[in-house]
């Protein structure tokens, strides 16, 4: 039985770290016959990683968009309010007035004009 030293593990680490880089690591263990269905699991992961990275931004524009769509509607509710305000007559008279319009409600009714 032989016995372990430091040095020993130290120079396992060594040699499995050159035979990753230099791609000889699955064939050193003897699974290169499972190398298709390794590279098929690495594909899957990598498939799985991008669609979750897709999604991520997907999202974050939904909630951009969500913020938008909030401003644009408190937005539109001030347009909406300042436009029933503009539509009294009270308030038409009175602009048409500060801009010295002699345009004023009609006193009598519209005749109709036949043909």
């Amino acid at each position: 039985m032989k016995t372990w030293k430091i040095a020993d593990i130290g120079q396992f680490f060594k040699n499995s770290f050159t035979a990753v880089l230099k791609g000889e690591f699955l064939l050193r263990l003897n699974i290169g016959r499972y190398f298709i269905h390794i590279a098929y699991t690495f594909l899957l992961f990598g498939l799985i990683i991008w669609i979750s990275l897709m999604i991520e931004t997907t999202m974050s524009k939904v909630e951009k968009n969500k913020a938008v769509l909030k401003e644009l509607e408190i937005v539109h509710s001030q347009k909406v309010f300042e436009v029933v305000n503009i539509s009294r007559r009270s308030s038409v008279e009175k602009l048409l007035e500060e801009m010295g319009s002699k345009v004023t409600e009609a006193e009598k009714p519209a005749t109709t004009v036949k043909r």
